[in-house]
């Protein structure tokens, strides 16, 4: 995990080789992961831009109706880390640009 403000989890059930034993294990996840959103019948956000966005507006939207502060506490480890090279200071800067227009994605320059 590289976010000190994720709260993202899995539960996993477990049980012991002979069977007489079972644990419920909580862990840590990602809503990265199409697993993530799964539900009984498939997965609420099936593309990565849904799940991007999800991201997104979750760290900086809803994190104030939510708690009052923003998700992002500005470490940069979401940028050290991110596999794709995603910059969330520059995609928090494209949305301030574009204000209550269409989104484009400031990494790839396409408009959602």
């Amino acid at each position: 995990m590289s976010c000190p403000t994720c709260f993202c989890t899995t539960v996993d059930d477990v049980v012991s080789l002979r069977a007489d034993r079972a644990e419920r294990w909580r862990k840590w996840d990602t809503c990265f992961s199409v697993e993530f959103s799964y539900m009984h019948g498939g997965s609420v956000r099936s593309s990565p831009r849904s799940r991007y966005r999800q991201w997104l507006t979750h760290k900086l939207g809803t994190w104030h109706d939510q708690f009052g502060v923003p998700g992002c506490v500005g470490c940069g480890r979401c940028i050290t880390w991110c596999p794709v090279g995603i910059d969330i200071t520059v995609e928090a800067g494209a949305i301030r640009e574009a204000g209550a227009g269409v989104v484009g994605s400031a990494q790839d320059g396409v408009e959602r």
